[in-house]
């Protein structure tokens, strides 16, 4: 049934396939292989006659399988485009999705009434209802909560129409005496006379669902009143009293047709056990661990293992409970700061929200379905809710750091308001949706991952970069998972996000470095106050560019961030900061698996990435950052004469975490035109950076950039550094530690410094911690007074407020840690003390690692 067109393409990518495969070992049926070179060519020119089932039954294979020897065949780095491999990645989770509600539906929600007899035709009509409802309503099909939920609409729907003494427990206490009572003779005659009324809702049984399920009752009644309803009119179902029949040849033709419009799977086939929607072993696991309900009524304790429906509905249950306390409006407290500003900024943020919420909406139900805006309304007031609570905590935070309650300058900034809405928002969508990211900038409109509400927002990607930190430090109650995923959006923002052209602006990387010339929101200023020392005097050693020098760099130092003006390049310097970072760490994880063989390599690549990304940042507009490490990593082998293909380093490359195949799939080449990574580096990259590469094959190299420090995360606690020192942080001891007064031989070694170390030495740290004398501290450092800190700033120059108020001279940071002389007796505290030791500039070129340790002394000291 293939077109002569799609024939003649499935017959070019099969012969060169064959070719690659035979060389890479792969061996595979030739139906098998015919078949997948079918579909990628129907695929990529529009054309494909058959279903995703058809081609399954045809090649013999599931749907997991078929996708595995698809994935199999990619053993070139541009034989499945980015339009098929986006096209297999909506029907994987569309079947993933799919699976998990099937599971849930046949072992805890299939139709509880003892009508053994009926059992499979009860099945048959509510799984295909249920299809059908999904099919026709929801956009996208692969939103697992949503979909569940008219799920639970479906059950009701069949369940309140059976008699309660037919129902098992718990839904036969739960169904209401008006639940609708089974036709009679005469009602069944006149039903086709009498005029169509509204479905009436069981709220009491759809509570027990809800409830049996960790369901939210006010979402489910929304999705039953605004989409199940619509659904069972377009269907004819509305007046219905008693059970729809089952040979409703209706229903399934609609089905029928919606299966082959859409030319994927025949999720019908779930209720025949088919091969074709055979789950792979994993998933068979998953299944089996879902325990059945106890239809026993013993009370009898069943382990509840976690499964994907189950895990989605507890995130969002956690959410709800950490935002019981707050509201969808400013909290009185609010409103005492929102007066005390020079301008009062509460009609601004009352109408930001208001207008930014009815856009929300708007973009949530042209992406989900037009019949969801209720749903788009409550996940918005959960994100006004923690917008609001998390604003709070940040202005408590910098009152009491900084003992003003003036905070105009930055309750007036609009993108600052907008940036912590976005980031609330994101918080709520990935809890419901799950902590994903679009795969494409074609599947924005339809795709509820980020950066999706930044572009419903308009809003510039690093702008929502600035507040992440500050967002995540601010809000205790957030999960580890969560953070986790603002860290990734973060990193998705620094390797392409924030270098992405704005269309009303003729620069080139205007989304990073218009907002280069604004101060930068000191994110860490939110934090608490143990991080601000340490992340500030870390932050200002990058106000002012470093020149480049032919002298190896201390080891201490970092790359510098490209600019000029030091009170400009606060953003700028940070932003590289982290960039760096991740940047290297990408470039280690990529070489560990390629080139542990050449180890003396690694600084080299390193140095050739860094000097791109200081001195010919303009690389990175419209592109990845990932990009430029694989060819750089490419550069450097082939100069040195290291076989390393393209090939390989891709195929690594997409196995790796976090990774798109897009990524080297389609770069940009010039304006418009996109290729592979290969045309990439031979017309741009090798092209631009030609002199400086072939530079590692003289006898005279470039000097080796400084390795970038990699520290703990910024989104843990970290220890408290001790003023005037420059090694010695504290932190309090946790109960987990080892006890002073027991200690075992290895313990005591641990802690040993070599001397006795008496309570005078012990009083004289406290002195030193404690003193809020400057000219202690200067003493001890050797250097002037440190300035006091700025307050928290969102691109704003000047004072820290426009009253011109100040904070005082002494920080918050200096007040706790005087409070440690205060300590009762048996506190304890833990000193590390960071010890660096430079290594011979020989030594270290001749290793080819940093040339530092890091020794950490563990000491413990009391107050009596």
């Amino acid at each position: 049934q293939a077109t002569n067109p799609i024939c003649d393409h499935a017959w070019r990518i099969w012969e060169r396939e064959i070719r690659s495969m035979d060389k890479a070992n792969v061996r595979l049926p030739l139906i098998q292989q015919w078949g997948a070179c079918l579909f990628i060519a129907g695929m990529e020119l529009d054309g494909l006659s058959l279903t995703f089932t058809q081609f399954l039954k045809v090649v013999g294979l599931s749907v997991k399988q078929f996708i595995s020897l698809v994935r199999k065949m990619d053993v070139n780095v541009d034989t499945i485009s980015p339009k098929v491999n986006i096209a297999l990645k909506r029907l994987e989770n569309k079947y993933d999705v799919t699976l998990a509600l099937y599971q849930r539906f046949v072992n805890d929600l299939t139709v509880p009434c003892m009508f053994p007899s009926r059992r499979t035709e009860l099945w048959e009509s509510s799984w295909t209802m249920f299809l059908l409802a999904k099919g026709t309503f929801l956009q996208m099909e692969d939103d697992l909560v949503i979909a569940f939920q008219l799920l639970l609409c479906v059950l009701e729907f069949f369940t309140k129409r059976f008699a309660p003494s037919l129902l098992l427990s718990p839904y036969k206490s739960a169904v209401s005496s008006s639940t609708l009572s089974p036709p009679t003779r005469t009602s069944r005659r006149n039903q086709g006379k009498a005029k169509t009324r509204p479905p009436e809702m069981d709220v009491q049984l759809l509570e027990t669902l809800c409830k049996e399920s960790d369901c939210s009752v006010d979402e489910v009644k929304n999705v039953y009143q605004m989409t199940f309803c619509a659904f069972l009119d377009s269907v004819g179902l509305s007046g219905l009293q008693g059970l729809p029949p089952v040979s409703n040849t209706h229903k399934k033709t609609q089905y029928e047709e919606l299966y082959h419009k859409n030319k994927d799977f025949d999720a019908r086939l779930f209720l025949v056990d088919d091969e074709t929607l055979s789950p792979s072993k994993t998933e068979v696991s998953k299944s089996e661990m879902t325990p059945r309900k106890n239809l026993s009524g013993d009370d009898v304790a069943i382990p509840v293992p976690q499964t994907p429906i189950r895990a989605a509905m507890n995130s969002i249950q956690q959410l709800r409970v950490d935002l019981t306390s707050a509201s969808d409006q400013p909290s009185s407290n609010l409103l005492v700061y929102y007066k005390n500003c020079t301008v009062d900024p509460s009609e601004e943020i009352r109408k930001r929200v208001e207008e930014l919420g009815q856009v929300f909406v708007e973009r949530f139900a042209q992406a989900v379905g037009q019949h969801c805006e209720g749903l788009g309304r409550k996940r918005f007031n959960l994100g006004a809710q923690l917008y609001y609570k998390v604003m709070e905590s940040m202005l408590k935070s910098e009152e009491k750091r900084l003992s003003v309650q003036n905070f105009s300058k930055l309750l007036n900034n609009a993108a600052f308001h907008t940036s912590l809405l976005a980031c609330a928002l994101e918080v709520v969508m990935a809890t419901y949706v799950g902590k994903c990211f679009s795969g494409s900038s074609d599947s924005v409109e339809t795709d509820l991952c980020f950066p999706w509400i930044l572009d419903v927002f308009q809003l510039p990607a690093f702008d929502f970069y600035k507040v992440i930190e500050s967002f995540i430090k601010a809000e205790p109650t957030l999960k580890h998972d969560m953070m986790k995923h603002l860290e990734q959006c973060e990193h998705v923002i620094m390797e392409s996000l924030a270098w992405k052209m704005v269309s009303n602006c003729p620069l080139p990387l205007c989304g990073l470095f218009h907002s280069f010339t604004l101060s930068f929101f000191i994110s860490f200023s939110l934090a608490k106050c143990e991080c601000n020392v340490f992340n500030l005097l870390t932050f200002l050693r990058y106000l002012s560019p470093v020149r480049p020098s032919r002298q190896p760099p201390a080891t201490e130092s970092e790359p510098p961030a490209p600019g000029t003006k030091a009170l400009r390049s606060n953003s700028l310097s940070l932003f590289y900061k982290k960039l760096y970072r991740m940047a290297y760490l990408r470039l280690k994880t990529l070489f560990s698996h390629l080139l542990t063989s050449h180890p003396e390599l690694e600084p080299i690549i390193w140095t050739l990435l860094q000097h791109t990304l200081q001195n010919e940042y303009e690389l990175m507009r419209d592109r990845h950052l990932d990009q430029l490490i694989m060819s750089a990593m490419y550069a450097i082998c082939k100069v040195k004469n290291v076989d390393l293909r393209f090939k390989t380093i891709v195929t690594v490359y997409k196995e790796m975490p976090n990774t798109n195949q897009e990524t080297f799939k389609r770069v940009l080449i010039r304006e418009g035109q996109y290729d592979s990574i290969i045309v990439f580096y031979n017309l741009v990259f090798m092209q631009k950076l030609k002199t400086n590469i072939l530079q590692y094959s003289s006898p005279r190299p470039p000097p080796l950039s400084p390795i970038p420090r990699i520290p703990c995360s910024p989104y843990k606690n970290s220890p408290l550094r001790v003023p005037g020192s420059n090694n010695v942080y504290v932190s309090p001891l946790k109960s987990s530690r080892v006890s002073p007064v027991v200690m075992t031989p290895r313990s005591r070694i641990l802690i040993s410094i070599g001397e006795s170390f008496g309570v005078n030495r012990f009083q004289k740290i406290n002195e030193m911690v404690s003193s809020t004398d400057w000219s202690l501290k200067r003493s001890l450092d050797g250097g002037s007074a440190p300035k006091p800190l700025k307050r928290l700033r969102f691109d704003m120059d000047g004072q820290d407020e426009a009253d011109g108020s100040k904070s005082s001279g002494e920080s918050t940071l200096i007040q706790k840690l005087a409070e440690m002389s205060k300590f009762p007796a048996g506190f304890m505290c833990v000193c590390y003390l960071n010890c660096e030791l430079d290594f011979l500039e020989s030594q270290r070129y001749s290793n080819h690692h940093t040339s530092s340790c890091l020794c950490r002394v563990f000491f413990f000291f009391r107050s009596f």
